[in-house]
């Protein structure tokens, strides 16, 4: 087998991002992140495992017509804070970014905090600050572990 065959063989895209150097095994988690499920119509490629020159593995996903807000780059930036981001516009990368860390996440995640203020009536943004060890609600002190954010994704 050459070099060649073993290549990563995916479709260019027009327009839309490109998630790359993605933790192996956060490209699902993306996905619902994105809230895509296969019900939009969206056009998505998705690799998983492949070898990296930066990472033993990584996942990539390439998500057609879409650009990420600022938002979802930060829940991503704390479920896979090697990842990076390109635009793609007709064909060519024209904007390519490392993501940061971001200090906190707003409006992103749901507190699982029953009897937290922001899971009530009130109309109050959700603020999580990021730490270590994971997210915690601003309003009330629950935390978040890295590995349960998925769960208290809010994005549609």
């Amino acid at each position: 087998m050459t070099d060649a065959d073993q290549e990563l063989r995916v479709s260019k895209i027009r327009n839309g991002t490109v998630i790359d150097h993605l933790a192996a095994g956060q490209a699902l988690n993306v996905l619902a992140l994105l809230g895509i499920d296969g019900s939009g119509g969206e056009g998505v490629s998705v690799g998983m495992n492949v070898p990296s020159d930066t990472l033993a593995t990584k996942d990539i996903v390439k998500v057609e017509d879409r650009e990420l807000s600022q938002s979802e780059v930060d829940v991503l930036a704390v479920i896979s804070p090697e990842a990076t981001i390109n635009i793609i516009r007709e064909y060519d990368v024209i904007e390519k970014q490392r993501i940061d860390r971001p200090e906190s996440v707003d409006g992103v995640l749901s507190c699982p905090n029953r009897n937290c203020i922001t899971t009530g009536d009130e109309p109050i943004r959700t603020r999580f600050a990021v730490l270590e060890e994971g997210l915690r609600c601003h309003y009330c002190g629950e935390i978040i572990r890295e590995s349960e954010i998925t769960a208290h994704l809010t994005v549609t």
